[in-house]
């Protein structure tokens, strides 16, 4: 399938088709390029709709003609962006076509306000791919964060961890053959439905799908999924993505880094006792109304020694 997928990237590269749209000198490059992710993956843009120009110009329907001579583009999306009027950055879609392993895939199916469209098992036979994380990859448990990794494994037992997972899938993929027929054959009682057969498989699988969004939901979806905390796995595709918006909107895109990517929102709890601080009152945990929780992430976020 691969080399299927990359021919026809090459046929489509050749392409060219004239337009009165806004385009991006960047994006029209990204089109119809494949960029790798993990050991199989990829995530390619197929189309995009808009730009910086967009965000502005339909800010400006809602704003009224007094807007026009006192705010320059970057200044409105900044201004936008920090007082979480979404609206205008609706206006701008883009549609990736991506191939990711399937408990990745899973989790990127949370986030509910896009177009997927995914490759069917129940119609077409999977290909023999699965993903084998990097052994510096290879983590315990975390013990303080139920849904995370901790130390990565000593190199050891990485390797004995790898061959297991590698036989193991090997061994779906062995019984995935042998339950269905093969493609050059007629159909047979003997053969077990493809939508039957899949279920011998992996979540390592590797599956593909189209994936339509706008740019609002799409800078949610990478201040989840591009965040420290988020799992590898997704996080690369997430930073990938991330790069590709600074191509696609680059004013929009250094707002949302700047207000909302890797930033720390206060509750008014929080806030009191960092006024309180500033004051140069004392104040601890126990006093301060915050769980033990919240304290130590207060603490953490404004770097505050001695605290935690």
């Amino acid at each position: 399938m691969e080399d299927t997928i990359t021919a026809q990237i090459a046929e489509q590269r050749t392409q060219q088709s004239l337009t009165r749209r806004a385009t991006v000198d960047l994006m029209e490059q990204r089109l119809f390029t494949l960029h790798q992710v993990l050991d199989q993956g990829f995530v390619r843009v197929i189309d995009y709709m808009g730009d910086d120009g967009a965000i502005v110009q339909a800010a400006r329907v809602s704003y009224g003609r007094g807007t026009r001579a006192v705010q320059q583009d970057e200044g409105l999306i900044r201004y936008l962006m920090r007082h979480r009027h979404t609206t205008p950055f609706e206006m701008c879609e883009i549609k990736f076509h991506m191939k990711m392993p399937i408990f990745v895939a899973r989790q990127w199916i949370r986030h509910r306000t896009a177009n997927v469209n995914e490759y069917s098992a129940r119609y077409s036979v999977l290909d023999r791919e699965f993903y084998m994380p990097a052994p510096e990859n290879l983590a315990a448990q975390s013990q303080v964060n139920n849904q995370g990794r901790g130390e990565a494994l000593p190199e050891a037992r990485a390797a004995e961890v790898l061959e297991l997972l590698k036989v193991d899938a090997a061994r779906s993929f062995d019984l995935y053959d042998s339950l269905i027929v093969d493609e050059a054959q007629e159909a047979s009682p003997q053969g077990l439905a493809r939508e039957l057969a899949r279920m011998a498989l992996p979540l390592s699988t590797y599956t593909q799908f189209y994936w339509k969004i706008d740019l609002h939901n799409l800078l949610h979806f990478i201040a989840l999924r591009a965040d420290p905390h988020a799992q590898y796995e997704i996080r690369v595709y997430a930073e990938l993505i991330l790069e590709m918006v600074r191509d696609w909107v680059p004013f929009a895109c250094k707002a949302f880094e700047d207000y909302r990517l890797g930033n720390f929102d206060l509750s008014k709890s929080m806030l009191a006792v960092v006024q309180a601080w500033l004051r140069g009152e004392a104040v601890d945990q126990p006093s301060s109304g915050l769980s033990a929780r919240e304290w130590r992430e207060l603490c953490q976020a404004l770097g505050r020694q001695g605290c935690v």
